[in-house]
């Protein structure tokens, strides 16, 4: 599976963004698929994962209320919509995605997008 995020930008503090992230291949619904961050001299957090159908998610305390992820199984493509967004959202962001289970403890991702740089202005 190849991942290519898009939709990043700069955007003020209290704006929006909507993230994308398209998968190639034909087994996008057997992945449960997940965004992740990387500020400048940290490391890569987790932000929102998503199950295979899209039922379930599960969102860092640190997003949740603000980002909403969401997949569309007919164009192999994960969202993460972020709202109300805050300097401290600035990273580069990842999607990845996953043979694990959603609600799988320990889950390991398998692949990693390019990442996409998102910039809060305060």
């Amino acid at each position: 599976v190849q991942l290519q995020a898009s939709g990043g930008g700069l955007v003020q503090a209290g704006g929006s963004l909507r993230l994308s992230c398209v998968a190639s291949g034909r087994t996008f619904t057997s992945y449960t698929m997940g965004w992740f961050r990387q500020a400048p001299g940290r490391e890569r957090d987790f932000v929102a994962r998503i199950s295979l159908t899209g039922s379930n998610t599960y969102y860092a305390d640190s997003v949740k209320g603000r980002f909403t992820i969401s997949r569309d199984n007919a164009k192999n493509t994960v969202y993460l919509q972020m709202n109300s967004l805050k300097s401290e959202d600035t990273a580069v962001y990842y999607c990845a995605a996953s043979q694990d289970p959603y609600y799988y403890s320990k889950i390991r991702y398998d692949y990693w997008g390019q990442g996409t740089q998102v910039t809060v202005s305060s």
